[in-house]
């Protein structure tokens, strides 16, 4: 009985000290592959004899309609939170399902009426 608790008590430590160790190995994993990646492929731009400095962007223009698509984006999900509400009170729909069902299409159809504004205001110019 002694034995079994203190295994117990051994893989809680364990999985206390594996699991931030694995996190911490993975982003780093990930950070090294992507930074490694970045540089085999400016040297295949030097060895090519092309600047790489050509391919790199620089300050891109401003979005305009940025803000407004975050905007609506929220306002969607309020609203939809709101709806989600009233289905919950007034129907058989289940509390969970009716906030994010609503939050979900509301908040894309918010997207979508962004999108729409920006279309427009772009045909425009």
């Amino acid at each position: 009985m002694q034995q079994t608790k203190f295994n117990q008590n051994l893989n809680i430590m364990l999985t206390d000290i594996l699991v931030p160790i694995s996190i911490f190995a993975a982003i780093f994993g990930i950070v090294y592959i992507i930074a490694t990646a970045r540089n085999r492929e400016r040297m295949a731009l030097i060895e090519k004899g092309v600047n790489p400095k050509d391919f790199m962007s620089g300050p891109s223009k401003p979005n305009p309609f940025g803000i407004l698509k975050w905007a609506l984006l929220l306002v969607g999900l309020g609203l939809g939170l709101f709806i989600g509400s009233l289905l919950e009170t007034y129907t058989e729909i289940q509390e969970e399902p009716a906030y994010f069902a609503s939050a979900l299409f509301f908040g894309g159809l918010g997207l979508v009426v962004a999108f729409l504004i920006s279309k427009k205001a772009e045909d425009q110019n």
